[in-house]
């Protein structure tokens, strides 16, 4: 109990202030009131103190997880963690993620690195004023973290770009796929589009006017990511003269990342063009030269010692070519990575100038400076407008597309610059009223440049299109029930699939026949009290392995792409000679297997089966999340979850909407903004997971803009000596 009092009282002294006045460095004052739901409303004499408060209050709450960020994406675990991190740490040494960072933040244009760095001065100010009482992690760990930098920010947009466009290891599946197996086969495991796409095409999506009661636009958005506590986003609302935003922010990042201004809102999903190759080397280090067909080439050879808690330090050799870091070594192979991120230029920082656009031509040329991840931005404003625009740097790979390797890995192909902006697809007010946007294909059939890419099936997308076309009026209570939405089109097409085949050759098998009759009289909703979703996953599991297996015998295991899924449904619907003979055995096989595989883990009948048994989350805290008995109260979870990987609310393993907005262009405050968890990373705040209820069963949570009341924090320019 001592142990436990003392952890009490490190974690609750340190609770942020939230009233009074601070003495910084700030030029005027600056007011931060926070709202009912602890979102920092900050109003600032200008753009550069506002972000200076924003790294302050963010520090407040988040400083431990922006320090863990910025140790995951340089490679820095092990020293705190121990061995179990130095993997992670090693994979990172070889990306060169902090000589990569330090690249992009000496070549910042002069107004980026000033806002970064008032930001960074935020951040410092709070850990100066706060050595000796920072949150409790730190003392359990035994470490103070060091100063934020200017590229630490940049650590935390590339650790982002990792997540979301480092596809080199799908690549190396395929390849795999591609040597057990026939090359025809296998490349339809991976299509580039399945022809069911709505053109033009995470979710994102607005509505003009003409659809909405207000007749101005709504946007609504809900970025799928990994469920983390604390939550990967920070609302936050910035005001100062030229600035009047509110959002979400990324902790260890100044702006607001998605949200809306007084004039325009914005959303965005993930893009999927792929903007890393992989290449064959051929090096030897002794000599200090890669042997390249067309000559010798220096390498370039970096030293550096990992260190490790509890352990020795470990030295890494990384190696990199004209290409980039080895990453990978097969056989006599080494894989050089090319990746846009670690590119000169492969960072920008445009996001204060989206923050501060009012019209669609202002936030396109914003969005131009934008290097990525590859994003589809979807946008509004209050002049009536909707728009698509996507977004970052996708390479010309030479030649066209039969010039680019099924396997995603070259030998010779080289990259000949970016496609232009211009040329990316745009659109402005497409006369349906809907610009939507699910991770889909969004390129044209016969777009000049080759695409590439790990792009989603089109189930969310076709479903988001047919909700909006049932209701002539929407509001944002509409639209955020539609980001709620759990029907899957593919499991509902499986299981009528299921049920067909089960009835006319599965009479013999008792659970068959429950399991066929369940099946057929379902509604395709994927909600965890239910058993027939369970029932379908299950079946799709072994489809999906024998469809594999066929395509690359004794590899059916390891293929687990999202594209499965309609890969799976074109199989099924068109019955092409050269996979299978008779589709029906297919299915009844994995049926039997399926219903088998329950059997022995559930020991129930089918129609006990519940889908949340298996389809679940838990969120907790990485360190006292696993304390006996106190544990629970920092954990969320076990939950039963509803959604799938195709539908609107998806679910798949730990990703899901890392938040959801809607932004109503007629009243900014009939807007929401609901995130999972809570504001704040201190365990013992009442903010640390206050969200999770509406988040899960609603109402969705008020998004304060003209109108927010609450406490206030003032922050002074220090006395002059």
């Amino acid at each position: 109990m001592g142990a436990l009092g003392a952890v009490w009282w490190f974690a609750w002294r340190v609770l942020p202030a939230t009233t009074g006045v601070i003495s910084t460095g700030v030029h005027a004052p600056v007011a931060v009131t926070r709202d009912a739901e602890d979102v920092p409303h900050i109003k600032a004499a200008s753009i550069e103190d506002a972000l200076f408060a924003q790294g302050y209050i963010t520090a407040q709450e988040r400083i431990f997880q922006m320090d863990t960020m910025r140790r995951l994406a340089a490679g820095e675990m092990a020293a705190v963690y121990g061995g179990r991190a130095l993997a992670s740490d090693l994979d990172m040494r070889r990306l060169r993620m902090r000589r990569t960072a330090d690249m992009h933040a000496r070549s910042l244009q002069p107004s980026e690195r000033l806002y970064l760095a008032a930001y960074a001065r935020g951040v410092n100010q709070y850990l100066q004023e706060n050595a000796g009482r920072l949150p409790v992690e730190f003392m359990l760990l035994k470490y103070d973290p060091a100063p934020w930098s200017v590229a630490d920010t940049v650590l935390a947009g590339l650790q982002m770009a990792r997540t979301l466009s480092l596809s080199y290891r799908e690549e190396l599946l395929k390849r795999s796929l591609l040597e057990a197996g026939e090359p025809s086969l296998v490349n339809q495991l991976f299509p580039l589009r399945t022809g069911l796409e709505p053109q033009p095409g995470s979710n994102a999506w607005a509505v003009s006017g003409a659809h909405t009661a207000s007749g101005k636009p709504l946007l609504a958005g809900d970025p799928h990511l990994e469920y983390t506590l604390p939550g990967i986003w920070y609302p936050v609302h910035l005001e100062a003269p030229g600035l009047n935003v509110a959002g979400v922010s990324i902790p260890g990042s100044p702006a607001v990342i998605l949200g809306h201004n007084e004039s325009i809102a914005w959303s965005t999903t993930n893009l999927h063009f792929d903007v890393s190759d992989l290449y064959r080397e051929q090096i030897s280090l002794a000599a200090g030269v890669a042997r390249f067909e067309n000559g010798l080439e220096r390498l370039r050879v970096e030293q550096e010692t990992v260190n490790v808690r509890g352990g020795s330090p470990v030295p890494i050799t990384i190696v990199s070519t004209r290409h980039g870091p080895i990453v990978a070594v097969e056989g006599r192979e080494q894989l050089a990575l090319r990746w846009t991120a670690t590119e000169p230029g492969g960072f920008t920082f445009p996001f204060l100038a989206i923050n501060q656009a009012s019209n669609w031509s202002q936030f396109r040329q914003a969005v131009s400076r934008y290097a990525g991840p590859a994003q589809n931005f979807v946008y509004a404003d209050r002049e009536g407008n909707t728009g698509y625009q996507a977004s970052g740097r996708l390479p010309i790979r030479e030649g066209y597309a039969g010039d680019v390797p099924a396997d995603g890995v070259s030998g010779q192909m080289e990259w000949k610059g970016y496609i232009p902006f211009e040329e990316l697809p745009s659109y402005l007010n497409p006369p349906s009223g809907f610009v939507i946007s699910a991770n889909e294909n969004p390129f044209p059939v016969n777009y000049k440049y080759a695409v590439a890419g790990y792009f989603a099936p089109h189930y969310r997308a076709r479903q988001i299109r047919d909700r909006l076309a049932k209701r002539p009026k929407w509001d944002a209570a509409g639209m955020a029930s539609i980001q709620r939405d759990v029907y899957s089109a593919f499991s509902h097409f499986l299981a009528r699939e299921l049920a067909r085949a089960g009835k006319a050759r599965g009479a013999s098998n008792p659970a068959m026949r429950e399991a066929s009759e369940l099946l057929a009289n379902w509604n395709g909703l994927m909600s965890p009290d239910l058993p027939q979703p369970y029932i379908v996953e299950l079946t799709y599991t072994h489809i999906r392995k024998a469809v594999a297996e066929r395509a690359a015998p004794g590899r059916g295991q390891v293929y687990n792409e999202s594209i499965g899924r309609a890969v799976v449904e074109r199989l099924l619907r068109e019955r092409p000679k050269e996979w299978f003979g008779d589709y029906d055995a297919l299915l009844l096989r994995s049926f039997t297997a399926a219903l088998a595989e329950g059997d022995r883990l559930l020991a129930l009948s089918p129609g006990r089966w519940r889908y949340g048994t298996s389809n679940q989350l838990t969120l907790s805290h990485p360190l006292l999340g696993g304390v006996k008995y106190a544990g629970r109260l920092f954990t969320i979870g076990p939950v039963a979850m509803p959604g799938s990987p195709t539908t609107v609310f998806q679910f798949a393993g730990k990703v899901g909407p890392s938040m959801r907005m809607v932004a109503d262009l007629g009243d900014w405050d009939r807007s929401t903004l609901t995130t999972p968890t809570g504001q704040s990373g201190l365990v013992l705040s009442g903010h640390y997971r206050d969200r999770w209820p509406s988040y899960m069963n609603g109402p969705e949570i008020p998004w304060s803009f003209a109108n927010a009341k609450g406490d206030a924090l003032t922050f002074r320019p220090r006395p002059s000596p």
